[in-house]
């Protein structure tokens, strides 16, 4: 597959199955900001301990997922129901669970923190600002748009949840160099 096909260049890209739009168009937003928080995860990978880049792996997959569901028109996003590609509830109450489990390993924070404790913290905090903002985009999508599969947003949410409780993890554990705040 070539890296170019200039198609995209008059500002229009393809959604799935075809259908044209602007690249500012709030569908594109919002899985293109989905798209940054699966990269971002991918960076905070590179620092976390290994237990946490496979938690973080799964993750990106089920950002996948979220990004398949808004990069679908509406008019086709019954074929994408029909081959379950969608974000389900379990996969909202396994967010959940991983949160539980992590609270209850390390002293969660009463107050706001400054991110830098260590770098997998950092990164993980920066992911977790990506996350939210894809929260909002998507959001605004939902507004203007569609209806829409109402689990992406609580996915969303739980996923910002769950990597900020990733990074206190990362904060108390450390990225092995003893760096903390």
């Amino acid at each position: 597959m070539k890296t170019f096909n200039k198609k995209g260049d008059k500002g229009e890209t393809s959604l799935l199955y075809g259908m044209r739009v602007a690249k500012s168009d709030a569908r594109c937003e919002a899985y293109g900001t989905v798209d940054e928080a699966v990269s971002a995860l991918g960076l905070a990978k590179n620092f976390c301990q290994p237990d946490i880049k496979d938690i973080l792996s799964s993750l990106q997959q089920d950002l996948f997922i979220i990004g398949t569901e808004l990069a679908t028109p509406q008019k086709r996003y019954s074929e994408l129901v029909a081959k379950g590609k969608i974000i389900k509830p379990e996969m909202v109450h396994r967010l959940e669970d991983l949160i539980d489990g992590f609270e209850a390993k390390v002293s969660m924070p009463h107050k706001f923190i400054i991110p830098g404790g260590c770098k997998s913290a950092a990164s993980l905090d920066v992911a977790r600002a990506v996350v939210r903002r894809a929260e909002r985009r998507v959001v605004a999508l939902k507004e203007i748009e569609r209806p829409m599969n109402e689990e992406v947003l609580k996915y969303l949410n739980r996923l910002a949840d769950l990597v900020f409780a990733l990074a206190r993890y990362q904060d108390e554990v450390g990225d092995g160099d003893n760096t903390s705040y």
